[in-house]
């Protein structure tokens, strides 16, 4: 989760199709006045919201962008947004919804691996393509034994985040060479991503050298975590890896030390996001959360995109995946192009044109505002950039960018 740096906000804009047709052509033929829909699904309410709206945006940003440049021409695109509350079950339901809508082509989300797995086999069968900004378990492209035998569950399934195999390994590594921390405690809420992530961190920290003090679960909502901070200490453990989201690591640290226990917290993407400072205050200070990507403000490309991020008054944060968000609605957009070009000038008929589009974007090679889009035979991005962030005076500053070689 999980996938640049900002400051943004809340509040739901969520636009609807008004149908695939304007003008009443159901089939192939002339795309003129055609209007398509590219879906978003994200938490937009409720835990994770902040990542989730940025997201939202992300998308809402770019076929704003489509739809006045003309990149299409004779199509118009919108945003149908759909709310998961970061809830497996919901998020299915939403796939669901999506691959009903007629005028629906491609769909960019959603946030959590674990909302991923319910979702996957949906769009596969509808032969619709999936485009995550933020999920990073191998497990969704690789399939469960991919330590050991890589294969692609869905085909129709990609990200234009890095995944959890080289993120945790990535921390692992800052955390025993750039901080010189020896002994971590391992913390992770039970959830696909958090538990993987927490896990590859794990291995890969005792592998360069470190000792694990102690590992515990907590579960999402939770609110309390005297009888955790209470075994951290006692441990020893000189830092802190949390696996999971903002919403419990931002209570953590902040109970943490308040109980006088003054070890950073480190964390990945899904911990990468403003609110975590806002709640936690001053106890967030030298905390660590590494995240996908290069920071969005160092990128000349993501300039435009956090200028309109920030005049449209937009909600949410657009620092951990808005711009990942961007890219991957574009590249549904660019592959209808590349559907419409290739068919003659024209749409082919609906029931072509989300399997072509499909295979479009697995061809996928343009220069985004995250820098290259494409992806591999996995349906994951090219780009493995990461990005360690540390909160210096109230503020995510980065201190590390680089890929990791192992």
């Amino acid at each position: 989760m999980v996938i640049l740096t900002s400051v943004l906000t809340t509040g739901a804009l969520t636009l609807t199709a008004c149908g695939s047709r304007d003008n009443g052509n159901k089939s192939g033929g002339s795309s003129s006045g055609t209007t398509l829909t590219i879906g978003v699904d994200a938490p937009l309410s409720g835990e994770n919201s902040t990542t989730g709206l940025g997201i939202q945006y992300g998308v809402q940003i770019a076929v704003d962008d489509a739809n006045k440049n003309n990149w299409v021409p004779g199509v118009k695109f919108k945003v149908k947004a759909l709310d998961d509350k970061a809830q497996p079950a919901t998020g299915q339901s939403n796939a669901t919804a999506l691959v009903g809508d007629a005028s629906v082509v491609g769909a960019v989300g959603p946030l959590n691996s674990g909302v991923a797995q319910s979702m996957q086999q949906v769009f596969n069968s509808a032969n619709m393509v999936e485009i995550s900004p933020s999920n990073t378990n191998p497990t969704l492209t690789q399939g469960k034994d991919w330590q050991t035998s890589k294969s692609r569950p869905y085909k129709t399934y990609f990200r234009t985040a890095t995944t959890d195999a080289l993120q945790g390994s990535f921390a692992a590594d800052y955390a025993w060479n750039g901080l010189k921390k020896k002994k971590a405690f391992i913390v992770d809420d039970k959830q696909t991503y958090g538990a993987g992530l927490a896990g590859i961190f794990n291995g890969a920290f005792k592998k360069l050298g470190g000792t694990v003090a102690g590992t515990d679960h907590v579960n999402t909502g939770d609110t309390d975590f005297g009888s955790l901070v209470t075994k951290i200490k006692a441990s020893g453990a000189d830092m802190v890896y949390y696996g999971g989201q903002y919403d419990e690591s931002e209570k953590i640290t902040k109970q943490l030390k308040g109980a006088k226990v003054n070890i950073p917290l480190m964390g990945g993407d899904g911990m990468y996001a403003t609110t975590y400072i806002q709640t936690a205050g001053k106890a967030a200070e030298g905390d660590l959360a590494t995240s996908v990507g290069v920071p969005a403000d160092t990128l000349p490309a993501a300039k435009s995109f956090i200028d309109t991020y920030k005049s449209k008054g937009y909600k949410g944060d657009y620092g951990a995946y808005g711009a990942y968000s961007y890219d991957a609605a574009t590249a549904i957009i660019k592959a209808v192009k590349a559907v419409k070009d290739a068919n003659g000038g024209k749409l082919p008929a609906s029931d072509q044109l989300r399997s072509k589009v499909v295979d479009a974007v697995q061809k996928s090679s343009f220069d985004g505002i995250t820098g290259k889009v494409s992806f591999d035979q996995y349906g994951d991005t090219t780009n493995k950039q990461l990005t360690v962030y540390q909160v210096k005076g109230g503020k995510w500053v980065a201190v590390k960018t680089g890929t990791f070689n192992g």
